[in-house]
């Protein structure tokens, strides 16, 4: 069953991958494709920080934060991988996440972005992004539920 997590994290990784290639491909940095009026655009830009550009160009502080964070949930999927499935599939989200933008932080320096909602001021953001906040809302279930659980 281990061997699922990790192809469900492999499977993310790679379109997460292809969306990126895919926006470097088709769009110029910088521009915008309305997809739905005022709700959803895609955008091309490239963001060498974390979400709204938190510690921009601080490239050795994410490789070292990256790998610690992909041992430490790759040691927590092995270890708990008979637990319960919110726990186990977050884990796998988060994975995905950290790697889809590790690589592209590796690659070039910045990782590329290109969803963005036009209803609301949001970062643009990737399906990596998508990723991480999935699984850790996964997580964050889990253990809301487990500690009521453990109440009874």
């Amino acid at each position: 069953m281990l061997a699922v997590y990790f192809l469900l994290s492999a499977v993310i990784v790679g379109i997460d991958q292809w969306v990126k290639y895919w926006t470097v491909s088709n769009f110029q940095l910088g521009e915008t494709q309305t997809v739905i009026p005022n709700v959803f655009s895609l955008t091309y830009i490239q963001n060498t920080g974390a979400a709204w550009s938190i510690f921009e160009g601080q490239m050795l502080f994410f490789a070292v934060i990256t790998v610690i964070a992909v041992t430490v949930v790759t040691y927590l999927l092995i270890r708990y991988r008979k637990e319960n499935k919110f726990f186990t599939i977050g884990l796998s989200l988060v994975l995905a996440g950290a790697i889809g933008n590790f690589i592209d932080r590796m690659r070039v320096g910045f990782v590329v972005d290109m969803f963005q909602t036009d209803f609301m001021n949001f970062p643009i953001f990737n399906v990596a992004d998508v990723s991480l906040v999935i699984g850790v809302g996964l997580i964050f279930i889990y253990t809301i539920f487990d500690e009521k659980m453990k109440g009874k």
